[in-house]
């Protein structure tokens, strides 16, 4: 059978057309299906709330018998000594001090409470989550004015595979809304203009590159 090579190449060219469409289709949905995240979206007067597994300090004033090092149950509740099964998932340390200093008031004289967050595992509306193709992808605690170049900071900035401008942050104070955001733009050529707020429960998804 012969093969007429003009009809052949036309072929090639056709499809190797198509393709290249086709890619460029998935790029632009990719990256213009979302809105751009806002510039600004700060959380004024925010507190951190406690989490399940956080390592608390907890030190009474002048009883360092009653005082040590305690973890947060993955039930949300803490022991210390002479006040058992105290809920501290989902307070704010200074209001978590102020219930166990009621509670020791019961036994002794004028009790001071401090409570201190030593180690952050974070109530899961407290932390930014960075998923896919970051060099360290985790769960960061959320910090007072923290911005997306902060959190791709902590998790290590990009791997050699990421569509950057593709990327997709996922606002879970409101109700799940996703934002595009152009963490190539704002990482490797310094555009500084990429960079947004981000709040608590914000979960970034960095896909792969397609090339």
């Amino acid at each position: 059978m012969r093969i007429n090579m003009g009809h052949f190449l036309r072929g090639c060219a056709w499809m190797l057309a198509s393709a290249l469409v086709v890619f460029q289709l998935v790029g632009c949905a990719g990256t213009g299906s979302y809105p751009p995240a806002p510039r600004k979206a700060q959380t004024p007067d925010h507190r951190y709330k406690i989490g399940p597994l956080d390592t608390l300090n907890v030190v009474v004033w002048r009883n360092p018998e009653l005082s040590g090092v305690v973890t947060v149950r993955p039930d949300g509740r803490i022991s210390t000594p002479l006040v058992s099964d105290v809920l501290a998932a989902g307070k704010n340390p200074s209001d978590l001090a102020l219930e166990i200093q009621n509670e020791l008031s019961r036994v002794i004289r004028d009790p001071v409470v401090t409570v201190v967050v030593s180690t952050f595992q974070g109530n899961l509306n407290e932390l930014i989550r960075i998923v896919g193709e970051a060099t360290r992808p985790q769960s960061v605690a959320f910090r007072q004015d923290m911005t997306l170049l902060d959190v791709m900071i902590q998790a290590g900035g990009l791997t050699d595979f990421a569509d950057g401008n593709a990327a997709v942050l996922v606002r879970g104070a409101e109700g799940g809304k996703q934002y595009s955001v152009r963490l190539k733009d704002l990482l490797k050529r310094g555009d500084i203009s990429a960079n947004v707020d981000v709040k608590p429960g914000d979960i970034v998804i960095v896909p792969q590159s397609w090339f």
